[in-house]
């Protein structure tokens, strides 16, 4: 079992959960593996018992590089969890990862979800939220919680380029 405490919240894998105990477990080691299928040879997240293309159980786990696009994200003003309200806007991401694009059809990706935080790990601060957008690059980073349990975050990617004006949700 893993277990950690994340800005208050306590975050436990219990040891039947083979799948995300691998995935953390690369995790951990600050490496970005993802499942890839024996047979169809697709990459596949979150972590699964099965192939979600073909559904073969086969699998094996794959160094992916943590570098994508923000395909997506939510802005939060209003922390539900109270380790997190010091931190609020905060951004959780949906970034997709420039690997595997187009495959297995134009509409799918790699979409990996993480929160925005400095290069260090740390929860970005409002003055950096408001840079960040659809569009946005980024790459990952990861933050320690306990001893073999790490969280995969998203930062700024400071050697790409970045859009002139990312798209982002009408601001108040």
């Amino acid at each position: 079992m893993l277990q950690g405490d994340h800005m208050g919240m306590t975050l436990t894998v219990l040891d039947l959960d083979a799948q995300n105990l691998g995935y953390f477990g690369h995790c951990a080691e600050h490496a970005f593996h993802l499942q890839q299928c024996a047979k169809c040879d697709l990459l596949h997240y979150p972590p699964t018992t099965t192939c979600p293309f073909c559904g073969n159980p086969e699998q094996t786990w794959t160094p992916v590089e943590g570098r994508g696009t923000v395909y997506s994200y939510a802005e939060v003003h209003h922390a539900i969890q109270p380790g997190f309200k010091g931190h609020t806007p905060y951004m959780v991401l949906l970034v997709e990862l420039d690997t595997q694009k187009g495959k297995p059809t134009e509409h799918d990706a790699l979409r990996v979800v993480g929160n925005f935080v400095t290069p260090d790990g740390e929860m970005a601060p409002p003055e950096m939220v408001k840079t960040i957008g659809i569009g946005s690059r980024m790459r990952m980073v990861f933050r320690d919680v306990s001893e073999g349990l790490s969280l995969p975050m998203w930062t700024l990617d400071e050697a790409a380029d970045q859009p002139a004006t990312p798209w982002r949700y009408a601001q108040e």
